[in-house]
């Protein structure tokens, strides 16, 4: 099964629609012309569907309609007549309810029927003066690789398309058959930008007058009784605003159990190993490279699967859409269009999928705005960082009912980098991607309980690629650090302490000569080198970060490897002046650091393929990298020399 982008129509206005309409046009040779093509149709919302549904009939390939949510429409009062609508359409049509599983075994049976049997008529049937006005576009496609029964669908789609797309670029003078199709139309009376919708939902209107009635019901309807309060002017944002307030915050409240014992696992496990290897380099790499390193970021797997869970609850709710509703006004004064929230919002989870969802937005300028500013919204991978410095520098200061100041300051984070990305937008759109705002439709699902089963499989997925990456990105830099960190191996001196004796070894190693190297440059931000190196390795993935520093803190403390990482660095002294060498300031000032910096070269990747490849790719993400690497630093050094100024030391 090739499951395609969802889409509302074959018109190509965005590049989710132009992948899905190139396979189903046999164009795309990347994958296998389809054998009989399953269309998931909404009976709630049956009128909008068959738009699309009607369209991929006519590409004259064998078809199979799951009409989905068929338990909501009754409930709405919506009674369909499902014989009818299969006489109507000339197409195997399958009420389902794919919550529940209810349907599957026949939508399957009616798949392997439909494969054999000949290819749908086509029933929508235009009026004779547009059919003989059509007819040389059509003729034109048909000789130049569109099969006959597609090009009927395909001529009235390019009616109302401005730019060609690639897969009819190389058909023959197809412009000037588009044009003389227009002119013909014209003459006969029809509009040619709006012939297609016209006529189609004139046709759709009709059928379901036969097959669809709808009982009238006075009272509202329990989405709208809670829209009342969710999509409110004043109170909506606000309700927003407190539903993040929870989400970060039980990060902290219900978390810290499971993290403290998985936390307790791991060095249990190291410590049985370390008793085991013989003392040396071997067990110093099992225990200090790959249990403190992996096993530092393992350790916030639980809040992890809480923020999936919590984005899974709210999308599968159907709030995600209201969520992008109430943010619409605010995204068209920064000049993005509202369908950019949805991205943005992604990028919550993930940057990575948050810029692949960028492929809905129509407009290009819309979409490479929202690309260069999603990585901005903290995303999981910065989860680890931030949970590390509140949790050792930040006090658990109940600020509301059930809200601490731990929480708060988690939420502050967040909104930090959503913030500066609405601005950043701002000036993208009106400087280097400057356009018009397109007005935003969107469909607001009903209210529903999230399936538990989608959601946990959903949740795990997210999960697996987390400790996937634990175990292949970071285990290998933890162990390259680990190498670094330990040779070569600086002269013992037994006149001084264990502490001591590790802080000449990592001075005098690989690493410590490429941190002390670096360190001017991050010194007036107030880190030192280690802090530094730790920056410079999490360029793979923001989560290194905590590898990185459980690995510097690890090396040559084998027997006190139980530590938590969080008491190892409030302990540190500077080895010179006897000071904390980290402060609440200085966790602050790298907790901003890490809300702008790009660090993370999936992001980069991605960024360079969804902006156009090649070297438009790589220049949009070198800007990208660059601009937040600017950002990051002196958003960092103000909040460092401003914290001092102010009397919070440093």
């Amino acid at each position: 099964m090739l499951d395609l982008p969802g889409s509302y129509s074959l018109s190509a206005g965005s590049p989710d629609e132009r992948i899905a309409l190139e396979v189903l046009l046999g164009r795309d040779t990347d994958h296998w012309h389809p054998d009989v093509i399953l269309i998931v149709a909404d009976a709630v919302h049956l009128e909008r569907n068959l738009f699309l549904t009607s369209q991929v009939i006519e590409l004259g390939i064998p078809v199979v309609v799951a009409l989905n949510q068929f338990d909501i429409a009754e409930r709405e009062g919506i009674a369909i007549d499902i014989p009818e609508l299969i006489h109507l359409l000339g197409v195997p049509i399958v009420p389902t309810v794919a919550k529940r599983g209810e349907g599957l075994e026949p939508v399957k049976r009616a798949l392997s029927i439909a494969a054999s049997l000949p290819a749908p008529a086509r029933r929508f049937v235009l009026p004779s003066a547009a059919t003989a006005a059509l007819a040389p576009l059509v003729m034109t496609l048909s000789q130049h690789g569109i099969s006959n029964s597609a090009s009927n669908m395909e001529a009235m789609r390019l009616l109302s398309v401005d730019h060609l797309e690639a897969h009819v670029a190389d058909v023959p003078a197809l412009q000037d058959a588009i044009d003389s199709a227009r002119a013909a139309l014209t003459r006969a009376g029809f509009a040619p930008a709006r012939f297609e919708s016209e006529t189609r939902y004139t046709w759709i209107a009709d059928l379901l007058s036969r097959t669809v009635i709808k009982r009238e019901r006075g009272d509202r309807t329990r989405s709208d009784r809670i829209d009342a309060f969710a999509m409110h002017r004043v109170w909506g944002p606000l309700i927003f605003l407190a539903l993040m307030a929870v989400v970060f915050q039980s990060v902290f409240s219900w978390a810290t159990p499971v993290q403290d014992g998985i936390q307790a696992l791991i060095s249990r496990v190291g410590d049985v190993v370390g008793r085991v290897l013989p003392a040396g380099d071997i067990r110093s790499l099992v225990v200090d490279g790959v249990f403190a390193g992996v096993g530092s970021v393992l350790a916030f797997l639980p809040q992890i699967a809480l923020l999936f869970t919590f984005i899974g609850l709210l999308e599968h709710s159907g709030y995600m859409a209201r969520a992008a509703y109430l943010m619409d006004r605010i995204m068209r004064r920064v000049g993005l269009h509202g369908k950019s929230f949805i991205p943005m919002l992604s990028g919550y989870a993930c940057a990575v999928p948050g810029i692949m969802a960028t492929r809905t937005i129509e407009d290009p300028k819309d979409r490479l705005a929202t690309i260069m500013v999603v990585p901005l919204m903290s995303c999981s991978a910065r989860l680890p960082v931030y949970t590390l410095l509140i949790g050792a520098f930040v006090p658990a200061t109940a600020v509301f009912a059930g809200i601490t100041l731990q929480g708060v300051t988690m939420l502050v984070m967040y909104l930090l980098g959503t913030v500066v990305a609405l601005a950043v937008a701002a000036v993208f759109k009106r400087t280097l991607l400057k356009g018009p705002v397109r007005p935003m439709i969107l469909e607001l699902p009903a209210y529903r309980w999230p399936s538990a089963h989608s959601l946990m499989v959903s949740v795990v997925q997210r999960c697996q690629l987390f400790v996937q990456r634990a175990g292949t990105v970071i285990l290998s830099l933890s162990i390259l650090l680990w190498a670094l960190a330990t040779y070569p191996k600086s002269t013992s001196n037994a006149a001084l302490s264990p502490a001591a004796q590790q802080e000449t070894q990592l001075t005098h190693s690989v690493l410590g000569r490429i941190g002390h190297g670096i360190e001017p440059l991050v010194r007036p931000l107030g880190y030192d080198w280690k802090i530094g190196v730790s920056i410079i390795s999490s360029f793979a993935a923001r989560e290194v970060f905590v590898s990185t520093m459980s690995t510097i803190y690890g090396v040559g403390d084998v027997d006190d490897n139980q530590h938590a990482l969080q008491s190892r660095i409030v302990d540190e002294r500077n080895p010179i002046t006897g000071k904390p060498t980290y402060t609440p300031l200085i966790a602050i000032g790298l907790m901003v650091f890490y809300v702008f910096a790009l660090m993370c070269m999936s992001t980069i990747a991605v960024t360079v393929r969804e902006a156009g490849g090649g070297r438009i790719g790589w220049g949009w993400a070198g800007l990208q990298f660059g601009y937040m690497l600017v950002l990051a630093y002196g958003a960092a050094w103000i909040t460092y020399a401003g914290g001092r100024a102010l009397g919070f030391g440093g």
